[in-house]
Order: structure tokens, then C-alpha cells, then sequence
């Protein structure tokens, strides 16, 4: 079963997603779409992008889009036995987590940026589940450029439910969210322009 969350025009107030199991916001309007070009270009520029690479299953491979892993000194964080740690806040990425703590009533201490550069860089389906991001997580996710499109998954129901991405919106989840739910950013064979995408979150030593 799958739906579609948005149809009509956006405003610039926070929407409450009607998901069971699930404490999501969105925010479509976060930041205007002529700053937004402007910040993709700053953040394309100054961030030390990387080509990962990880194991699963025994099976070693690229990580199907660039990361850059920043925060506080001692946020390490890992997944999919990828150990990251992170290189030191620059200023736009400050003022940047200082406007999502702002929207969310969080703190953050960690940022994980994605540069999806086409249609064939996607994310896998996961849950930001792991243990040093704690029982109940909040994660900012602010998204630049292409739409793409994010995909829930239902742990028990598998109901799939399916949200478009805007250039400069800003997703908030938190609560049960990563018990119940996976997430992922389909590949597509479409041509694509980029997307830079920063989630937020705050890592317990």
C-alpha cells in the first residue's frame, strides 16, 4: 500500500505527517529557493566530500553517493561497519544546525552530509537506529536542489508510504519514528540534477 503525502500547494508552517507509529514535521518552505541554490553551491564547494566504502554481507563496495561526516570533537559514529569520525563544524554548517535546533527544539552535536550527484546515487532502506543515537532520536534531515523522493516502510504493517523531498525543506523526525519505520532514497534512471542533503542529529558519548 502506498500514498502520497502532498497534492496541493505548500505554506510556510510545519506539517504534521498522519503516520501510526511516527513523529514526523515538515517544514516545505524552511528556506527560500533563492537562498537554497546559494547554500547547495557553498556547501558543494567547502565540504570535504568523500567516496566511502562499505561491507555488507561480506561483500565489500562504494557507498552509492558522497558523504562528509562533521561535528562536535568526539561525535564518532557508525554504520554498516563504516566508522566516521567527524571533521571540525565550518560556519555555514553552524548557522545551519542553529536554524534546524531552532525549528525543532533539539540539540545537535553531529552532521552527516549526502551529495546525491544523479539519478543512480541512492540510500538503502535502514532506520537510524544505532545505539549512540539513543531510544527515541531526532533527526533533522534539510534537503537542496533535486526533489527526490523519501520512502517509509512500516517494520510490522509494510505499508509504504511516500514523501517528495523539496529543494530547501526541512523533515523532523523523532518519537518512535526509527522503531517503526525504515527509510530510503530510491535510485532511479532518470536524469537527475544534484542533491545535497544534511541530516542532523545528535550523538551520545
Amino acid at each position: 500500500m502506498q500514498q502520497s503525502l502532498f497534492e496541493s500547494q505548500y505554506d510556510n508552517t510545519p506539517i504534521q505527517l498522519d503516520m501510526p507509529d511516527a513523529d514526523l514535521k515538515y517544514y516545505p518552505n524552511f528556506i527560500a529557493a533563492s537562498e537554497s541554490a546559494i547554500l547547495m553551491q557553498a556547501l558543494h564547494q567547502s565540504l570535504d566530500w568523500r567516496q566511502e566504502r562499505i561491507t555488507l554481507y561480506g561483500k565489500t563496495f562504494d557507498v552509492p553517493r558522497l558523504q562528509a561526516w562533521y561535528g562536535d570533537k568526539n561525535a564518532c559514529y557508525q554504520y554498516s561497519n563504516l566508522s566516521l569520525r567527524p571533521l571540525p563544524w565550518n560556519s555555514l554548517l553552524l548557522a545551519l544546525k542553529q536554524k534546524c535546533e531552532n525549528a525543532s527544539n533539539s540539540h545537535f552535536n553531529s552532521v552527516l552530509a549526502n551529495l546525491y550527484r544523479h539519478g543512480q546515487d541512492g540510500m538503502g532502506r535502514h532506520a537510524d537506529n544505532e545505539p549512540e543515537l539513543g531510544q527515541q532520536p531526532v533527526i533533522a534531515s534539510l534537503s537542496f536542489g533535486e526533489e527526490r523522493n523519501l520512502d517509509f516502510y512500516h517494520n510490522v504493517t509494510k505499508n509504504k508510504v511516500r514523501l517528495p523531498l523539496h529543494n530547501g525543506s526541512l523533515l523532523v523526525m523523532s518519537g518512535d519514528t526509527q522503531k517503526y519505520w525504515q527509510h530510503s532514497v530510491a535510485k532511479t534512471k532518470k536524469t537527475l540534477a544534484q542533491r545535497i542533503n544534511l541530516t542532523f542529529r545528535y550523538i551520545q558519548n
